[in-house]
């Protein structure tokens, strides 16, 4: 499991780069959304990865902590995800004045 979600995060992360590097705005915003999703998923991944484990003790046990996954970055997680989505949002809503006014979608303005 924690290598698919190694593999993964090597995915998106890669991705990003390479489409934060490309002439285009919609390709950078991409770019952008692919590395917090990398960002959210290693995150996540922190909080350790449990499968097959029962997330509600039964009534009158008591619990090991040390057996139940991190909920503070499974809150920092939520919480990127709607900062990361209120920025793409903005992002998009800039980039589209800013090709009304100048009629490229370049990055550095020049054009084709």
């Amino acid at each position: 499991m924690e290598f698919l979600l190694a593999i993964g995060i090597g995915v998106f992360a890669g991705s990003g780069v390479w489409l934060l590097l490309r002439p285009r705005t919609y390709q950078v915003i991409i770019g952008l959304s692919l590395v917090s999703y990398a960002v959210n998923l290693f995150i996540f991944g922190m909080g350790r990865l449990r499968s097959g484990a029962a997330p509600i003790l039964e009534k009158g046990e008591v619990g090991d902590p040390a057996r139940f996954a991190d909920p503070m970055p499974q809150a920092l997680v939520l919480t990127a995800i709607v900062i990361g989505f209120a920025m793409t949002a903005l992002f998009l809503v800039v980039i589209l004045a800013a090709r009304g006014r100048t009629g490229s979608d370049h990055v550095d303005g020049l054009g084709e």
